[in-house]
């Protein structure tokens, strides 16, 4: 497969200033560029994206992930190695980029499709279809520093996917629209995968990664440490990245030390049936005492999420040591198949990971009845 994007060696420093010189007089007495510390945000980074691929990039707040398509973007220069674009490419990376505030947004429509490479000419035959897809209409000819955050992303994405480029680059701004037109963004992007186009995709949801990419490359302190199918990145960025963080009640200080080590069917199997009592075990070892919430995830053999349980209806407590956990899931729902098994240990919000296993077991569903789908309805019908 040809690369469209290939990535070389690509490292990025930042210059941090601690004292800059205020004054000539400053400069003279005093030679030199001031205090200040150099930021490796990029470290020697290296991967190609084929024609035709969708490939996402994972990786904690500041782990490079943004950085890192800026450079592909052209926004950025590497500080040495080299990015190489074959064809059209258009990037979303911020909200509003490039956009003037005091303009309409008819005319940024236009402003930002000539940074696109973009005719005037070739603008006017899109800018119904850009205006539609971005539904807004009745605003179009306002100027955007009345917009909000959800009507600048619309209005960037419109613009950039109309422009129908080789190569898209979308940096997790699509988190910020409503969920009706994520949806609809989705759609788009999923044509452009059927139309063959290359795409490149940072977001914090991983759930989003493993349904619409290839691969993943996943970033920690700005080095790659996974470049993968699409679920065993997402294993290895939610295991060896997001796990393994405790917080101990005493310092309330992050260290390591929660490990899922296993988990047993009581059975003996992996084997339920639906509308039956199923029970397994899961083996913790913890080096802190930790409050917390089980969770546990289902996918289906496609890839896609059947369950996922709330964190505020399973509170744990680990003790220092290895323990067993007994878990029960009355009234199996699942219809016949086999669905891949994620556990983990999460906060009691459910918004931190504290330790994460992906596909510690395959569930094997049968069912006896006439019914077809993912999942069994229990109806009462007068």
């Amino acid at each position: 497969m040809a690369s469209v994007v290939e990535v070389q060696n690509v490292d990025k420093h930042f210059r941090l200033h601690k004292q800059r010189h205020k004054s000539l007089k400053d400069r003279v007495l005093h030679p030199g560029q001031g205090s200040f510390t150099d930021l490796h945000v990029l470290q020697d980074v290296s991967f190609n994206v084929g024609a035709g691929e969708t490939v996402g990039v994972l990786g904690r707040n500041g782990s490079g992930k943004s950085t890192l398509l800026k450079c592909i973007c052209g926004v950025l220069q590497p500080t040495s190695g080299q990015i190489l674009v074959r064809g059209e490419l258009a990037g979303l990376l911020e909200l509003g980029a490039g956009f003037q505030p005091e303009l309409s947004g008819r005319d940024n429509i236009y402003l930002s499709a000539s940074m696109l490479g973009l005719s005037r000419r070739k603008v006017d035959g899109l800018i119904d279809e850009i205006v539609e897809f971005s539904e807004l209409e009745k605003f179009i000819d306002s100027p955007v520093k009345f917009f909000s955050s959800g009507m600048y992303v619309r209005l960037g994405f419109a613009v950039a996917v109309t422009a129908n480029p080789d190569v898209l680059v979308v940096d997790e701004v699509l988190a910020v629209g409503d969920e009706r037109f994520q949806a609809k963004c989705m759609d788009r992007i999923r044509q452009f995968q059927a139309d063959g186009r290359t795409i490149l995709l940072v977001s914090h949801n991983a759930d989003q990664v493993r349904a619409l990419c290839d691969r993943a490359v996943v970033l920690e302190k700005g080095r790659l440490v996974a470049d993968a199918p699409a679920g065993e990145a997402v294993r290895v960025f939610r295991e060896h990245l997001l796990g393994g963080a405790t917080v101990s009640k005493e310092t309330n200080q992050i260290d390591g030390g929660v490990v899922i080590e296993s988990m047993r069917g009581s059975n003996g199997s992996f084997m339920a049936q639906t509308g039956q009592r199923f029970e397994f075990e899961v083996t913790i070892s913890s080096k802190l005492p930790v409050e917390g919430s089980f969770m546990m995830e289902l996918y289906s053999q496609a890839g896609k999420l059947v369950v996922r349980t709330d964190p505020t209806q399973t509170p744990v407590s680990l003790s220092p040591g290895t323990q067993t956990l007994s878990v029960a899931i009355e009234d199996l729902p699942l219809m016949d198949g086999s669905y891949q098994v994620n556990l983990g240990i999460v906060s009691a919000e459910g918004n931190s990971v504290i330790a994460w296993r992906e596909q510690i077991a395959a569930l094997e569903v049968s069912y006896v009845g006439r019914g077809a789908g993912l999942v069994a309805l229990r109806l009462n019908v007068h």
